[in-house]
């Protein structure tokens, strides 16, 4: 299909990069191309395991989108908010409370982790295995087949090639973790458009300016296509947050809790949080367009201990591996959880915590 082909869209105006002098983390950047070759892969699994260890994040570059396609993209993203009516997103509601599921629209109505008020996002979750057993707006219907070409995409040529250089970099056969995420199979995995609307001087003052706290994703493997408006922050090993830098037409790669129990904590969930944009972007809104990748539903989320470095590095195991929650277990419970449980202090300074499943999972004010 050409672009001449392709549907009429209202083209999102994002703002432009901050010019705010932010300190920001030093993320490593990972060219995916390099995976093509044998060479190229154990030179990249050592990067990623380094990356992984040392930052938690890093950015992925010449992943198959051209800048083009990109735009494009978030163009899609801000048409699920743009040019849907609050009354018709409601038609479309996400389960997320009531079952744990993701797909489907989250309007502002979650309140935030500080309980004090209404989160100002809105989010819009498409998810292959869930595509037909859901229906879509009308505005985003005509746009479905570039979206589902998006989420093949992120699945196979970001996704996949990443897996196989985690699973190379702890001494494993590349498809090791590549047959447990399987495409449009029994997971969760999900294309999000996630939009941030500013909020009002009382609100950032309740909250201290933060917009989503400190927290890990429950996930395996988050990829966030880099957008303008700066608010993403990484919690370094020194407990320091330092802002994520916009890099034009690359991703923003993190772990998330599934691959830390996989691992057996040799990569650990990366923590992160959002906070209010600076001063010359503070009045914009942000558009963000993610993938979420999770492992099969049906995977006990315990330690890969047949690993060579594992077994060298030592496990460190959530909880006995008879009593290993599944993706699925896990995933409904941490979905759920969110924005309804009830936190309370922890032993470190500034940290609230819950238990789910056994499993103590931490918020960072």
């Amino acid at each position: 299909m050409t672009s001449l082909d392709l549907p009429y869209v209202p083209h999102y105006v994002a703002a432009p990069p901050t010019e705010e002098p932010l300190e920001y983390a030093e993320i490593p950047t990972i060219d995916i191309s390099r995976a093509d070759t044998e060479e190229g892969r154990a030179a990249l699994a050592v990067e990623v395991r380094e990356a992984l260890h040392n930052h938690g994040f890093f950015y992925v570059v010449n992943h198959g989108y051209s800048q083009a396609q990109t735009i494009r993209m978030f163009d899609i993203a801000d048409v699920a908010f743009s040019a849907v009516s609050d009354s018709e997103k409601r038609l479309y509601l996400s389960r997320r409370q009531e079952e744990g599921s993701m797909p489907g629209y989250t309007l502002r109505e979650y309140t935030d982790t500080y309980s004090k008020v209404r989160e100002q996002l809105q989010q819009y979750a498409l998810c292959e295995s869930h595509e037909t057993k859901r229906q879509h707006p009308e505005a985003v219907r005509p746009l479905l087949p570039e979206i589902k070409e998006f989420n093949k995409h992120n699945h196979f040529n970001v996704l996949y090639p990443i897996l196989r250089l985690i699973a190379r970099s702890i001494e494993l056969p590349e498809d090791t973790l590549v047959n447990i995420h399987d495409f449009g199979g029994t997971n969760d995995s999900s294309v999000r458009f996630i939009k941030y609307f500013p909020r009002t001087e009382e609100e950032e003052t309740k909250t201290s300016n933060v917009w989503l706290k400190g927290h890990t994703d429950f996930g395996g493997i988050s990829i966030l296509w880099s957008q303008p408006v700066s608010g993403l922050q990484i919690k370094t090993h020194e407990g320091e947050w330092r802002w994520v830098r916009h890099l034009e037409n690359a991703l923003v790669v993190n772990t998330g809790d599934a691959l830390g129990f996989l691992t057996g904590g040799y990569y650990k969930a990366t923590v992160h949080r959002v906070i209010q944009p600076p001063e010359d972007q503070r009045t914009c809104t942000r558009l963000g367009v993610f993938f979420f990748a999770m492992p099969d539903d049906d995977v006990k989320l315990m330690p890969m201990a047949e690993s060579p470095v594992l077994q060298r590095e030592g496990l460190h195991r959530s909880y006995d591996d008879v009593e290993a929650s599944t993706m699925e277990q896990w995933r409904r419970a941490r979905t759920k959880a969110y924005g309804h449980s009830e936190l309370k202090n922890g032993k470190e300074k500034g940290v609230e915590e819950e238990v789910i499943n056994g499993v103590v999972v931490k918020h960072y004010n």
